[in-house]
């Protein structure tokens, strides 16, 4: 903070930070992000020109009162009771249409149980988890949940789509019920991504598991926004960083390379007690690589609702076209689509 001497405050850098990630840390964050603390079914507003966001919900509802009821079993002769299949139900549609605020209210509506807890986990920390337990641990570690919800369900490679298809068909069989979010069909993940056709059973068994809810819808992230905002100069983003208390300020290729050094389960431990980010020197990436953990982080941006303030290009044009004509062109766009919202808010910050 800025002291008695009106000296500047001198902002943080998340190059800096080098956290690291625990078992216990890991079971810890399996709960919806700080964005989606106070969602509820009731709060969320379907379009009225949009019947199937009414629909999602209902389905959602539906969904979540089926799966407590499987956890609960089948009574059985001497007043034993069977364990029945999980189900599961895959929201699909566009960026912006609510599918993370269904899906967090899915979370909230199940009770809490110590014998049967639940879990919220975007897909890339269920294959962290997966990593750091192992397989046969996270079964275990899983098997007595009653929902496992997983956002941005995403296939990028064959290694996790053989991991997820084996993990979530076990949880399945023993009562689990699993909800996803996604901006691709169950069918379709891994297009364009690898050899996906080398993987059709596993690709087939993890459709089997889901029923599709199909969300349509403009993204509301951008009703009434104006288009992206040109960028502050080096020494205007210097100065506001200088004057935000619990700010980071970093150059952008720094930033890249930093991000390159650590597994994105560890993105969310980076950016722990930011109030807001400062970033220099953004321009458009050529290396998909670097591209993907960028998207990663500004997932985590997005969940933990920490504005963005940046020089040097738009952050609608870091993506080139020829990363959106490719196999994770739904990637970036969301990645954009959240990007100019934090800026957003920067903006009014």
């Amino acid at each position: 903070m800025p002291g008695s001497s009106g000296a500047p405050n001198q902002p943080d850098h998340l190059v800096d930070r080098h956290p690291s990630v625990t078992p216990e840390r890991l079971i810890a964050q399996l709960v919806p992000p700080p964005t989606f603390t106070h969602v509820s079914f009731d709060n969320y507003r379907p379009d009225p020109a949009e019947p199937s966001q009414a629909a999602a919900v209902d389905a959602c509802r539906a969904f979540c009162a089926d799966a407590v009821a499987r956890r609960a079993g089948k009574k059985k002769l001497f007043g034993k009771r069977e364990v029945l299949p999980g189900v599961g139900v895959y929201l699909d549609g566009g960026f912006g249409v609510g599918k993370t605020h269904l899906l967090a209210s899915s979370y909230y509506e199940l009770p809490e149980s110590q014998a049967h807890p639940k879990a919220f986990a975007t897909f890339g920390e269920l294959t962290q988890l997966a990593g750091v337990f192992g397989f046969a641990e996270s079964v275990e570690l899983l098997s007595d949940y009653v929902v496992v919800c997983i956002d941005e369900f995403e296939l990028d490679d064959p290694g996790n789509t053989t991991l997820i298809s084996r993990l979530l068909s076990q949880l399945v069989e023993r009562g689990v019920s699993i909800a996803a979010t996604s901006n691709t069909l169950p069918e379709q993940l891994g297009e364009g991504r690898f050899a996906a056709q080398d993987f059709l059973r596993e690709i087939n068994t993890l459709a089997s598991i889901f029923t599709t809810v199909r969300i349509e819808g403009p993204d509301y992230r951008h009703r009434d926004l104006p288009p992206a905002p040109e960028p502050l100069t080096d020494a205007e983003v210097t100065g506001r960083a200088e004057g935000t208390p619990g700010a980071t300020l970093d150059d952008f290729d720094a930033l890249c390379a930093h991000l390159a050094t650590m597994h994105p389960s560890r993105y969310l431990s980076l950016i722990e007690g930011v109030s807001q980010v400062f970033i220099t020197g953004v321009h458009p990436l050529d290396d998909q690589s670097v591209a993907l953990r960028l998207v990663s982080l500004t997932d985590r941006l997005y969940d933990a609702g920490i504005p963005v303030v940046a020089s040097g290009s738009k952050l609608d044009t870091i993506f080139s076209e020829e990363m959106l004509a490719g196999g994770f062109r739904k990637k970036y766009l969301r990645a954009t689509s959240r990007l100019l919202a934090l800026t957003a808010a920067g903006q009014q910050a």
